[in-house]
């Protein structure tokens, strides 16, 4: 289930605040950072964003 526009406007990455940017795969959604030294991919569950760096994942 895609997150509400108006909410992924004002979410941004907790590490470095630069915007999120929502990715939906068959296995999984995720909000990816669109900064260029971080990157983070944070998973989102039961359709919640979990912004903790420490339940990120750095880029492939």
């Amino acid at each position: 289930m895609p997150l509400e526009s108006g909410l992924l406007e004002i979410l941004a990455c907790p590490a470095c605040h630069s915007p999120l940017e929502e990715r939906t795969t068959e296995d999984a959604e995720e909000l990816v950072c669109t900064g260029t030294d971080c990157g983070l991919i944070y998973p989102v569950r039961d359709s919640i964003p979990v912004l903790l760096v420490d339940e990120a994942r750095k880029p492939e």
